[in-house]
């Protein structure tokens, strides 16, 4: 894999992105794209994005680079080709597409299909091993990525959009590996931060949104965010859209401005009150439900929702309502892509999604449930679904909330915990730059005291044992926000974390 003079500077001006071109050679290429000064080779492109340091760009001068992608010049790039671009992150992704040879060729077969949940809705059937060996599809999510079949292929992820270079490194060894279809999970952020510039999905899914991931290093605005977000739309040459989201009118006139209206499916619950009067395609209505599992059915209502031939009885078992509407939307998604009913009937039951709904008992204390639920909307759900299904004596939480994001989530916490809960232990969940007891305090001003006992244990594995102790058999303890994230991310560190599920259990084998 190679990239020329004449690719760059043909692609960013034809994108309107170059600003100036400072090269003694017109003819060099490069034999590496990069971003991080530790992994340039001789004869890089690097690319000066981000927390920049111009001691970055000296490293990576020192390493072999020849050239490099910045908004604005610096000294310590003297003696190389100087690429001066307005808008950084737009231009990494272009290149680095070009560079992975992924638009210019294998991305013509490469058919793309784009659930976007919240974070605790991880609900995605398509990600089962059986689909997978079945398709040859790969899978990029806030939990794992997924670019082959054999062990070294599935790692962790960083980020739940990755940056464009490494994406489409991703997309690239995805495809060596003889791999044909892409499920990703795209993120407001990725839109914001232009990690997806340039990109066209056969399939785009809109499943909901909340007032959610506004702060300082997130969306100004919900204005913002709602955008961001709705870009999926916009980018997407088919877009399934779950009709019971909040703002539909708007998400669905985004869908309506770049896709023709036969190309755009709506679908909801049975039965549900939406917002706005749209046509809809498909409709599903649960039949059973347990702690264990859900039992639904899927209805084609207009021509093209019946002619994606999905009706039929489906078995989820992630447990919760509102893990169904995920599915949903994932069985339409794979219908589109060539799928038969059949094949997401047995795909469904093959789903476990780690750190979601994760159970462990105890012989004389209450039961434990881990869950990634991150805000009001999810832990109302999640709460109200758990008392619902076990006839609990008391619910007792475990939850902290992010630092430096997601500010608005805090009185969110306050007020499901206020409906739902007995007892909150507030403690730490990715405090960030600030202080995780200021956090706690501010969930507390919006808990209703007079109904939730209230407590303040900032270690969170201290917090994590200390409801396990109080519990009693009929009890239930709910570890919310952190699912099985291996880490805390505090004061800039991501510092080494035992998960939930494993403190969990672990105090548990201590009583």
């Amino acid at each position: 894999m190679s990239l020329d003079m004449t690719q760059v500077v043909t692609l960013l001006d034809e994108h309107h992105l170059l600003t100036e071109v400072t090269t003694l050679n017109d003819r060099q290429t490069f034999s590496n794209v990069t971003y991080n000064s530790k992994t340039v080779k001789p004869g890089a492109l690097f690319f000066c994005k981000g927390n920049f340091k111009p001691d970055y760009l000296a490293s990576a001068k020192a390493a072999g680079a020849t050239a490099y992608v910045s908004e604005r010049a610096y000294d310590e790039g003297d003696g190389m080709t100087r690429i001066i671009v307005n808008n950084i992150q737009k231009a990494m992704s272009l290149l680095g597409a070009a560079f992975m040879t992924i638009l210019k060729t294998t991305y013509l077969s490469l058919r793309l299909l784009v659930p976007r949940a919240r974070r605790p809705h991880r609900t995605l059937p398509m990600a089962s091993s059986r689909f997978t060996r079945m398709t040859g599809l790969h899978f990029f999510s806030t939990i794992d990525r997924i670019v082959g079949n054999a062990p070294e292929d599935r790692f962790k992820s960083d980020l739940t959009t990755p940056e464009s270079l490494d994406l489409f490194r991703d997309m690239r060894r995805a495809v060596d590996n003889g791999m044909s279809h892409l499920v990703m999970e795209v993120s407001s952020q990725a839109y914001k931060k232009n990690r997806v510039y340039g990109l066209t999905y056969d399939v785009g899914i809109f499943l909901n949104i909340t007032p959610d991931h506004i702060g300082e290093n997130e969306h100004p605005t919900f204005a913002d965010y709602l955008y961001c977000k709705s870009q999926l739309l916009v980018n997407a040459k088919t877009c399934i859209i779950n009709a019971e989201t909040d703002h539909l009118a708007e998400v669905y006139q985004t869908a309506k401005s770049t896709t023709e209206p036969d190309h755009i499916y709506l679908y909801a619950r049975e039965g549900a009150q939406l917002s706005e009067n749209v046509p809809l395609d498909v409709t599903f209505k649960n039949v059973n439900e347990t702690l264990h599992q859900s039992d639904f059915e899927v209805t084609g209502l207009s021509e093209k929702g019946k002619q994606l031939q999905v009706n039929g009885a489906y078995e989820l078992h992630v447990p919760g309502d509102y893990n169904e509407s995920n599915a949903v939307s994932a069985i339409m998604a794979s219908a589109l892509a060539g799928a038969s009913s059949t094949d997401a009937v047995q795909a469904l039951t093959d789903v476990h999604v780690p750190g979601r709904m994760e159970m462990v008992t105890s012989a004389d204390h209450g039961t434990i449930y881990i869950d990634y639920a991150h805000n009001y909307a999810s832990l109302k759900a999640l709460l109200s679904f758990l008392r619902t299904q076990t006839d609990a004596g008391r619910v007792i939480v475990v939850l902290g909330s992010t630092g430096n994001k997601g500010v608005s989530r805090r009185q969110g916490f306050g007020q499901a915990l206020s409906e739902e809960a007995d007892v909150a232990i507030l403690t730490t969940d990715d405090p960030g730059f600030e202080d995780p007891k200021k956090i706690a305090e501010e969930i507390d001003a919006h808990i209703d005291h007079q109904s939730v006992q209230v407590q303040y244990v900032m270690n969170r594995a201290e917090a994590i044992q200390t409801a396990i102790k109080m519990s009693h058999q009929d009890d239930i303890v709910v570890l919310a926000g952190k699912g099985e994230d291996n880490y805390q991310k505090v004061n800039g560190v991501n510092t080494p974390y035992a998960t939930d599920v494993t403190i969990a259990k672990n105090a548990v084998e201590e009583l």
